[in-house]
């Protein structure tokens, strides 16, 4: 039941899977936090999800550890026989996350998963993701990095996000009420050129501070890429309700293949709790009738969207974690009243 107007997106993102007292688990490694921007124990939860702007579902996951040997500190694989599902899941393990991320995607889409964006943030951002995205069918949109190492063409002329910022804001360009400035911009990638539109989001109190979100699809009006965009904070609030409610970084199992099993399991029971809820609030549920009334189930709005990346902007965690608090507690408000009782015990 799902309305042919939306815009279904892919949204991909890692998630810390602590083990901090483990030394012997399979595959076990220092991975990197970014939100306490240390090493720990543990590994890093790759996730790629299905978005229609309502519901999200989680589809496709790899359990990363590390190919760095000074980094690893559990048992080393038992097996790396690519010709079993074992084996490549562990391969797949030590490899470059952005390449993993392709190979989510494609697989999904092989499996019929129906899709036409893909959303991520800074981290997995770069010419290359894009340019590979547009190659498979996809258009890419995420926060791009302020890097002074890449370079857009702007009207015949190269500049990084930085220079570009202070050649808009230098010009004539009057600020719009959403966002700062909004331009299209020539990518390259080995050779290979194409447009991307970039749209600068700023506080207002602080011009230094702004984000940049891109997209290769240029027909997206400004605002339309900031709403697309804050779909993205779908997948952070599936990790806190997963790890909140369903024990998703609780797991004791020593072995890779039951670490996996684990995480499949836990995103299955968000998967149903997800179906059970949307049976709740979808109105396509009741047949005809729907189609009589002609309404869907809504989309994230704007507002919320350009809230997601201001809080992002502050760098305000607290309020960051609040909203997703909010969302998780309408997630729960909506699922039948045994499972809330169920849910509420677990805590």
């Amino acid at each position: 039941f799902i309305d042919k107007r939306r815009r279904l997106a892919f949204i991909v993102d890692d998630t810390l899977m602590a083990r901090s007292f483990s030394k012997k688990t399979e595959l076990l490694a220092k991975v990197y936090d970014h939100d306490k921007h240390e090493y720990l124990n543990g590994y890093r939860g790759l996730t790629l999800g299905w978005s229609d702007g309502n519901t999200f579902l989680p589809v496709n996951f790899a359990l990363m550890s590390t190919k760095t040997k000074k980094n690893m500190i559990g048992a080393a694989p038992i097996t790396a026989d690519e010709r079993s599902i074992s084996g490549k899941r562990r391969n797949q393990a030590q490899r470059k996350m952005n390449d993993v991320t392709v190979e989510l995607i494609r697989q999904a889409l092989r499996l019929g998963v129906k899709a036409k964006y893909v959303l991520f943030d800074s981290w997995f951002s770069s010419p290359r993701m894009f340019w590979i995205l547009k190659k498979i069918g996809l258009d890419g949109l995420g926060m791009i990095k302020k890097s002074s190492k890449i370079y857009y063409i702007y009207r015949h002329c190269r500049y990084s996000v930085k220079d570009l910022y202070d050649r808009l804001a230098a010009s004539n360009i009057r600020k719009k009420k959403h966002y700062l400035y909004s331009s299209i911009v020539e990518a390259q990638y080995h050779g290979h050129s194409f447009l991307l539109k970039l749209v600068f989001v700023s506080n207002r109190g602080n011009k230094n501070k702004y984000l940049v979100l891109a997209t290769t699809q240029t027909k997206l009006s400004p605002e339309e890429i900031i709403q697309l965009y804050g779909r993205r904070w779908q997948i952070e609030t599936y990790f806190k309700t997963s790890k909140q409610y369903l024990a998703l970084d609780k797991s004791q199992v020593q072995s890779y293949d039951g670490q996996c099993g684990y995480i499949a399991v836990t995103a299955i029971t968000y998967d149903l709790l997800t179906w059970q809820e949307r049976q709740n609030t979808d109105d396509k549920t009741i047949g005809d009738l729907f189609y009589l009334m002609n309404e869907s189930l809504p989309d994230i709005r704007f507002v919320d969207a350009l809230v997601y990346l201001i809080s992002e902007l502050k760098e305000l965690k607290q309020n960051s974690f609040e909203k997703i608090d909010e969302v998780i507690n309408d997630f729960i408000n909506q699922l039948p009243r045994f499972i809330q009782i169920a849910l509420k015990q677990i805590i």
